[in-house]
C-alpha cells in the first residue's frame, strides 16, 4: 500500500498591497524592499501572489503598506 501524503496549498489567491506611508526617515533597507517590490510612487497599488517569499517583504515593511486578500 503507498502512502501518499497530501500537502495543503500554502498561498491561495493574491494579495492586494497598497503603498501609503513615505520611507523617508526609515532605514534605508525598507526603501530597497519596496523599490524590489516595484513601488516608485505613493499610493501606488500592485498584485502579488500569496507565498511566503512576498508575505516575508511584506512583513519587513508593514508600517508602510496596506495589504488586502483577494481571490
Amino acid at each position: 500500500m503507498e502512502n501518499k501524503t497530501v500537502k495543503k496549498q500554502k498561498g491561495n489567491g493574491k494579495l492586494k498591497v497598497t503603498y501609503v506611508k513615505s520611507v523617508i526617515g526609515f532605514d534605508k533597507r525598507q526603501a530597497k524592499v519596496l523599490e524590489a517590490l516595484g513601488f516608485k510612487k505613493l499610493n501606488t497599488t500592485r498584485v502579488f501572489p500569496n507565498n511566503e517569499s512576498i508575505k516575508g517583504s511584506l512583513f519587513k515593511i508593514k508600517h508602510l503598506v496596506k495589504v488586502e486578500e483577494i481571490d
